[in-house]
């Protein structure tokens, strides 16, 4: 009989120790509990690191990586990736959150299905007057391919999981929005990535959110598509235009509480 398979889960931290606890407790509290936590810190300059060592001599499944320099969210997943040795993998950022059951549904269903990309719906929510404020339900495709996904960069990192072995080599690229030209590169490899329809995925808004900003959101799209995804110019205006028309019914042309 095959055990339970492990899956690791990368989380980036850069000055988000006013969010960080948060995050690691809803690692914590899976249902699931064959998980790795690999923390990589960025030379943050707030309380992160005393709320990481807090973390660090009580759980022995919790890793955490001290950087000399800050080198990015690329280079920190870059690098959990590397340090994975599990069947699967998930990222969380740290100021965004899990419900007690998603990494529990999501191994479930892929390991039923076969499939080796799975992501969720998600929610979410933004800090007002130290109250969260939960928007409605961001609702994705039940299915995207790679020609689907380039025109709608709709699935929020923190919601995925993809098997470790169909990653490969692929890394995320050292550029705003790496995580969209990163779900290229896994669907150019010709999975389908499908939907589990359990919610579970709580996603933070702030000033610097790219869901928050359309028009960054609508340059790197093009700019991705043009480096990495070698996309014509007739395509590329294609795909900014129906990124942008999807943004809008998802998000509203302003999508924050600032």
């Amino acid at each position: 009989m095959k055990k339970d398979p492990f899956v690791d889960v990368i989380m980036p931290n850069y000055n988000k120790g006013e969010f960080l606890e948060e995050s690691i407790n809803s690692v914590i509290a899976q249902e699931y509990k064959n998980w790795n936590l690999f923390i990589i810190d960025n030379l943050s300059e707030d309380n992160s690191k005393k709320i990481l060592n807090s973390f660090k001599d009580k759980y022995n499944n919790i890793n955490i990586f001290y950087l000399s320099k800050n080198k990015g969210v690329a280079f920190s997943r870059n690098l959990g990736i590397r340090l994975s040795k599990s069947e699967y993998i998930s990222f969380l950022d740290s100021d965004d959150y899990w419900s007690p059951n998603k990494l529990r549904d999501q191994i479930n269903f892929m390991e039923k299905s076969g499939n080796v990309f799975s992501y969720t719906d998600y929610t979410p929510f933004f800090l007002k007057n130290n109250k969260k404020i939960y928007k409605k339900d961001i609702i994705i495709p039940d299915t995207l391919s790679y020609n689907k996904f380039i025109n709608d960069t709709c699935i929020a990192t923190s919601s995925m999981m993809i098997k470790r072995s169909f990653i490969g080599i692929i890394k995320f690229p050292k550029v705003n929005s790496e995580d969209y030209a990163f779900k290229c590169k896994i669907l150019k490899k010709g999975c389908i990535a499908i939907k589990i329809k359990n919610n579970s995925t709580f996603y933070r808004i702030t000033k610097n959110s790219l869901s928050s900003n359309k028009f960054r959101n609508i340059y790197w799209s093009w700019y991705i598509n043009k480096k990495y995804n070698k996309l014509s110019f007739l395509n590329r205006i294609k795909s900014v235009l129906l990124i942008s028309i999807s943004s809008l019914k998802r998000y509203g042309f302003k999508y924050s509480a600032y």
